[in-house]
């Protein structure tokens, strides 16, 4: 194993476009990481896949390479001047000491409420603040719990409207409290 910080000077692992052009080879990359993981590209404990080639960052004379955290899932490659940073994701091995077992999925039964207004339900929908309040009556087109919205019949108007059940008759618009 490779102690974290490893050092690879990309001069010995240079490619003639690295010395022609401004911007980092990739696959020099791809060489540092199998490298520093001891593992080829796509090999459990290697590099998933290639280092995208459309990256264009600033050539690096000298980058470093350390794991991204203790489960060994991603290398971190990194450029001090210019400065940059990419992270590499490795194929994780299963070893029990570095891939823990996970729990068992908890399933929480969700709570449901007794709705306080049916279909067909007289509604006075009220809005306001201090100084103000406006309410209309209309009949509910669904049942609802406290605290669900439902469609709100309104007489004279074109489309129903949706409100907030607060109890037995009384609902609120979105966005008003009681």
């Amino acid at each position: 194993m490779f102690a974290a910080g490893f050092f690879v000077p990309l001069a010995l692992m240079a490619s003639p476009a690295v010395a022609a052009g401004p911007f980092q080879d990739t696959a020099s990359i791809d060489r540092a990481v199998a490298a520093f993981t001891g593992k080829g590209i796509g090999d459990l404990g290697g590099a998933r896949s290639v280092v995208d080639a459309r990256l264009k960052l600033a050539a690096c004379p000298m980058v470093s390479m350390s794991w991204r955290t203790a489960g060994q899932d991603a290398v971190v490659v990194t450029c001090t001047g210019p400065e940059w940073r990419i992270f590499v994701p490795v194929r994780a091995m299963a070893t029990p000491a570095v891939a823990p077992r996970a729990a068992a999925p908890v399933t929480i039964a969700p709570v449901k409420l007794a709705a306080v207004i049916k279909r067909g339900d007289p509604v006075m929908i009220a809005a306001g603040s201090p100084g103000f309040s406006i309410t209309r009556d209309g009949v509910a087109m669904a049942d609802a719990a406290p605290g669900a919205r439902f469609l709100v019949k309104v007489d004279g108007a074109k489309a129903p409207v949706q409100a907030v059940a607060i109890e037995s008759g009384r609902a609120t618009l979105p966005g008003w409290t009681e």
